[in-house]
């Protein structure tokens, strides 16, 4: 009775690391342009993601996905190519990692501004051309991060540089939950009505997940506590700001202001930790 017990007990503890696994290699597919195979358990490896699942490994895909940028960052540093240059390979190598997966959204959100009515700024979200907003908002955004990341790798040594732009990719797409969770579908017929609304439940779990590991590694890069504690308390003001935006702009959520919503909490997650740090 204990044998069967004990093969029970590892039965299901291994499924739950395959479901794990599983919502992990969905996250990273949906979030990225990553050559993510196919785990041999898994029967649809292309199914739509559930988010109502895939909240709880976002942080740590985040981390996945600041792995390849980090790594840059770490090479041009090591090659003696200044910050500057350093800042701006890392963040073509995000750009690259997620297919401008966030930028996209950005751009749409920002280009939504010109709708005079909540129908016209939807239907300017849903068009693929660029405006003057879009295109404004993506050249300031892309200012902003590749600065703020040029000055800390200035200002602090490698790795804690590296460590830091890990930190920011967890906590900066955990934030991009908060007006999926916070807000219903502004569209019956969106993506984020297809994949399904997390609960909030499953929001604090994430971010109780990205805050620990946020801490953990700053402890491990030697950044300062006060820094860390910004990073977490900006990254999720920004995710509340893009949501009450969303909420009056047109009534609900969508995909790009999820979007949005990441990329300004990177930018303020990145400075929040600038503010702090020496030069």
């Amino acid at each position: 009775m204990s044998d069967q017990l004990q093969k029970a007990q590892t039965a299901a503890t291994t499924r739950a690391w395959q479901e794990l696994l599983t919502d992990l290699a969905r996250c990273l597919r949906f979030y990225s342009r990553l050559p993510v195979s196919t785990l041999p358990w898994e029967h649809d490896p292309h199914a739509l993601p559930e988010f109502q699942r895939l909240t709880r490994v976002l942080p740590v895909a985040g981390l996945v996905l600041g792995l390849l940028p980090a790594l840059v960052l770490a090479l041009a540093l090591f090659l003696d190519l200044g910050p500057w240059l350093a800042a701006i390979l890392s963040i073509a190598a995000m750009t690259l990692t997620t297919g401008a997966f966030h930028e996209d959204g950005l751009t749409d959100t920002a280009d939504s501004f010109g709708g005079a009515t909540r129908e016209r700024r939807l239907a300017i979200m849903k068009d693929s051309l660029i405006g003057s907003y879009g295109a404004s908002a993506l050249i300031l955004a892309f200012a902003l991060r590749i600065g703020a990341l040029a000055a800390l790798a200035d200002r602090l040594a490698p790795l804690a540089a590296c460590i830091a732009l890990l930190i920011v990719a967890s906590l900066s797409r955990t934030a991009g939950l908060m007006p999926l969770v916070l807000l219903p579908p502004a569209r019956p017929d969106g993506a984020s009505q297809a994949v399904g609304q997390p609960t909030r439940d499953a929001l604090w779990l994430a971010a109780a997940i990205a805050s620990l590991l946020a801490v953990v590694l700053g402890m491990i890069a030697g950044l300062a506590p006060s820094g860390v504690g910004l990073m977490i308390a900006l990254s999720a003001l920004s995710g509340l700001a893009l949501t009450r935006f969303a909420a009056r702009h047109i009534g609900g959520q969508t995909g790009d202001i999820a979007g949005a919503a990441q990329q300004v909490a990177e930018i303020a997650a990145l400075i929040g930790l600038l503010t702090v740090t020496a030069p």
